[in-house]
């Protein structure tokens, strides 16, 4: 009998499988038993009502799709309303996504949701920040500090730090993040793209661009956690392109504590409850006992420091 549970600083989980933000809804029960899941992970909110972008909103590109949702949000009194009473009936641990557009707004926000039955609150700072031209907060050390620490003062629950990928600063971005008080990290959100239609020749999305997930961005989210892991104390939670138990085998290997899963239960709204099977069949044919063998087993101690030089291809 291989032991799935993992920890995120002092949560437990039955499992290190869990929904990304966004991709996951209270539908879902009806497709499986939810308690199965290490934790849930809600969409996004913010404190006021929000409509969201233009349609479309979604299209889809070669082995992977674009999304320009918007954050639609119904606030937060809805949310506490319609939305906890739901989750209160399962086990596994809720942890709350939440999105602001200035650091004051964050903390307020994150204080209203520090209630009972929330588990965690994961903090999307990829999210644009009004106070620095709309660049994401994650973009910049600088402002990932000073967003964390009005965060870590407004709540006692613990904080996971949403990343982004749009930043050349991707492990100072990650250790500011754990001095200003992040429980953990979750890597990452979705890629700035686009992509057009060629008899049309207009922008697929109705906000021009949108953010890139799926397998095509794996091995970018992979790369940042792996980068992540080795720079920070605090767990890391792999979120990016994972369609098969094999992603989630080599998120484990690189460091990560646990995984999310998105844009695969679009495809198959099952797919969590057969990548847990299949993680457990995993351990055991590799004589493992446990995720706790496989986090952070990466044999990377003859590789360089990491400088890539790139060339381009003749």
């Amino acid at each position: 009998m291989v032991d799935l549970t993992t920890r995120i600083g002092s949560l437990r989980l039955k499992n290190p499988i869990m929904p990304a933000s966004g991709t996951f809804s209270e539908d879902l029960a009806d497709v499986f038993d939810l308690d199965l899941l290490g934790a849930h992970v809600t969409k996004t909110i913010t404190r006021e009502k929000r409509g969201g972008n233009a349609t479309p909103r979604v299209c889809e590109v070669r082995g992977s799709m674009l999304n320009s949702i918007g954050i639609p949000s119904k606030g937060v009194e809805a949310f506490k309303a319609e939305v906890l009473p739901f989750y209160r009936r399962y086990d596994a641990p809720l942890v709350v996504s939440i999105s602001a557009g200035s650091a004051d707004d964050f903390a307020r926000l994150c204080a209203e949701m520090t209630v009972p039955g929330v588990a965690a609150i994961e903090v999307n700072i990829s999210c644009p920040n009004i106070e620095e031209d709309g660049k994401a907060f994650a973009m910049r050390p600088s402002t990932t500090e000073t967003v964390m620490t009005r965060l870590r003062a407004a709540t006692d629950l613990p904080l996971w730090a949403k990343l982004t990928p749009n930043t050349g600063e991707t492990t100072e971005v990650a250790r500011a993040a754990e001095a200003a008080g992040a429980d953990a990290l979750v890597v990452s959100n979705t890629l700035l793209a686009m992509a057009v239609d060629i008899t049309t020749r207009r922008p697929k999305l109705g906000n021009l661009m949108g953010g890139l997930s799926g397998p095509a961005f794996k091995p970018v989210a992979l790369r940042m956690a792996y980068q992540c892991a080795k720079s920070v104390d605090i767990p890391v939670i792999g979120c990016g392109g994972i369609s098969t138990v094999e992603d989630i085998i080599e998120y484990l290997i690189v460091g990560c504590a646990a995984v999310q899963v998105g844009t695969a239960t679009f495809i198959e709204p099952g797919i969590m409850v057969r990548m847990i099977d299949g993680l457990a069949d995993y351990l055991a044919q590799s004589g493992l006992t446990g995720v706790g063998d496989l986090t952070g087993s990466i044999r990377d101690e003859d590789a360089s420091d990491g400088m890539v030089f790139m060339e381009a291809a003749p």
